[in-house]
């Protein structure tokens, strides 16, 4: 690059030019070749949509994304940028990144003609060739395209015939780079239309210009299904020239998600080792948004976005940080009384159909907890058969007569890890309950998480009731109070 800084000197250098599609399509044939991938921190697409991208990116595609938010459609073509060349070598002063040996502005044509080899050259990063932008309807064609700028006439005093009062959009400007229109369909009908010839031809139309631009772009859409009946759609001309259309997925299993929410929840917490996470924990957090997508209550054709599970974590995470600060603790562990911490983090980020509206963003997301609850409760422990006889023994009898007993179980939010752990070995049977279905070398943190799980599952499948006020939570025998006269 030093070296090669005149047209002259890059002619010698053997330097051959080459489009951005056929690059990006040698580079991974490199990658495919040697077993790795570019597309470095998008789990449980292996085998499903990278298979797919990859064939797309060999056979020279323009690209569409198609999926429900939080799929990483936008991560995806943000990746791509490492299938390109460290640098290429641009006409210095250029606006769109003309090729010094193929200049196709104006501009760049009459400054070689003037200079020569002489023609000063510059070189462009791959980080700097990535274009985004977010379909609003509010973008205009002179946004994307480009238009006649008056002012400029007036400056150089040129007539508006004149190729150079011109100012060119984005889509020009990212000549030899990867163009991203993020949420395609929320463009207007009549905006897509003028990316028709960009797609088929590679020009462009500006006003009244007879202008053959033969623009060399990677084009990347993404677009929701949803908003194909919400806000717009895509035109069926525009459909037909991208050459593959992707479709993308949500995690398929828990062990996929909770990599991606490990990999993405940046927590503000200086010290994150002073918080110990069960993986019990982990695999409930995961399981509300496998719920959730599962859920009557919910928009299936909206989705749930894994960055529910993401903030969910956070709230997780910030939960217990604040119980640690306010009692003078240096360490702590996720409760599962915790969790009533990150309701916030999933009522605003599902949709809600009519009878999930009708009883309440707060009530979905408890349900939610409590289905999930239930799921890891049955593959952890017995299941609890809802038409057993009343006098048909089960393992949770001794834990249902304790309550019976007592007046009630109080565990509060600030409890300090003493005093939670000493309340939960309180309970005798639960104790015995635990260590039978918890694996022999199962950390303190988990088998506490593991009896407050029972006690919470217990309540799920209505054999004991839970009271929330505002300093904690508590567990009563379902029926006792009322038989004692209490």
């Amino acid at each position: 690059m030093k070296e090669n800084t005149t047209l002259g000197a890059l002619k010698k250098s053997g330097y051959t030019s080459k489009g951005i599609k056929q690059e990006l399509r040698d580079n991974l044939i490199i990658h495919l070749k040697n077993k790795t991938t570019p597309f470095v921190g998008v789990w449980g697409y292996e085998n499903t949509v990278l298979p797919e991208l990859e064939r797309a990116i060999l056979s020279m595609h323009n690209i569409n994304l198609l999926g429900l938010r939080g799929q990483a459609k936008t991560r995806l073509a943000r990746l791509m940028v490492g299938l390109l060349d460290d640098f290429i070598p641009v006409v210095a002063g250029s606006e769109i990144n003309d090729d010094p040996l193929a200049p196709i502005s104006s501009f760049a044509k009459r400054l070689i003609e003037e200079n020569g080899d002489q023609t000063p050259i510059s070189w462009l990063a791959k980080e700097d060739r990535f274009y985004e932008k977010l379909a609003t309807p509010d973008v205009s064609v002179a946004d994307l395209i480009g238009d006649i700028d008056p002012i400029k006439a007036a400056n150089l005093k040129l007539s508006y015939s004149d190729e150079r009062v011109l100012h060119f959009g984005m889509i020009p400007r990212a000549n030899r780079c990867i163009f991203v229109i993020n949420e395609l369909p929320d463009l207007q009908a009549r905006i897509q239309v003028s990316l028709f010839n960009i797609l088929q031809e590679g020009d462009i139309q500006i006003r009244g210009f007879k202008l053959r631009l033969p623009l060399d772009i990677q084009c990347v859409f993404t677009a929701n299904p949803e908003d194909y009946t919400n806000r717009g759609s895509i035109v069926t001309p525009l459909k037909d020239r991208i050459g593959s259309q992707i479709l993308t997925h949500y995690p398929q299993d828990i062990k996929t998600a909770k990599k991606i929410t490990a990999q993405e929840a940046i927590t503000a917490i200086s010290d994150i080792g002073s918080i110990e996470v069960p993986e019990i924990a982990k695999d409930l957090l995961e399981q509300i948004s496998f719920e959730a997508r599962e859920s009557d209550y919910i928009d299936a054709k909206s989705g749930v976005s894994a960055r529910m599970s993401i903030t969910a974590y956070q709230n997780l995470m910030s939960t217990a940080e604040r119980r640690m600060l306010l009692s003078d603790q240096s360490k702590t562990q996720i409760r599962l009384s915790d969790f009533t911490g990150i309701l916030p983090a999933i009522t605003g980020k599902v949709e809600l159909v009519y009878e999930g509206e009708q009883e309440g963003a707060n009530f979905v997301a408890n349900y939610l907890l409590e289905a999930a609850i239930k799921t890891l409760f049955e593959d952890r422990f017995p299941k609890i058969n809802k038409l057993e006889r009343q006098d048909a023994e089960t393992p949770y009898d001794e834990i249902l007569h304790w309550f019976f007993e007592s007046e009630g179980f109080e565990l509060l939010d600030d409890d300090t890890d003493v005093q939670y752990q000493e309340k939960l070995n309180s309970i005798a049977p639960l104790d015995a309950l635990v260590n039978k279905y918890s694996a022999n070398n199962a950390p303190l943190e988990e088998i506490l998480f593991l009896k407050e799980m029972v006690l919470w599952g217990l309540v799920a499948f209505n054999k004991l009731s839970k009271h929330r006020f505002s300093s904690g939570t508590e567990f009563k025998d379902l029926y006792g109070s009322y038989i004692k006269g209490l």
